[in-house]
């Protein structure tokens, strides 16, 4: 129904940067939110940025200032800027696109994509 494909992980050293990119298809007319998620090592999984269709953000404490999270509502894409990356960022990162506010609501998610910050 819905299918979010992402790309732009890797291996970096601290203090670099990296962009992941999803990118929504599928029968669906609108996203609320898009937004990323991330679980690392032995962590459960928790909001890294999210955005609304309007524009609005919210940034997990431990990464404002350093990761920059947009979206393309025409495109349905959303894209995190990921900055002065830190080893403690290294985790699993998801792409989630869900909807609110209207019936129906749904969620869904992507494969996951590794990010590594190491030496």
């Amino acid at each position: 129904q819905v299918q979010l494909v992402e790309s732009g992980g890797g291996l970096v050293q601290p203090g670099g940067s990296l962009r992941l990119s999803c990118a929504a298809s599928g029968n669906f007319v609108s996203i609320s939110f898009m937004g990323w998620y991330r679980q690392g090592p032995g962590k459960e999984r928790e909001l890294v940025a999210r955005i609304a269709s309007g524009g609005s953000t919210n940034y997990a404490d431990s990464v404002k200032g350093r990761f920059t999270i947009s979206r393309d509502n025409a495109k349905n894409t959303v894209t995190l800027q990921m900055n002065s990356l830190k080893p403690e960022d290294t985790a699993v990162y998801y792409c989630n696109a869900n909807r609110r506010g209207t019936v129906p609501t749904w969620d869904y998610w992507g494969q996951g994509t590794q990010v590594t910050v190491s030496e």
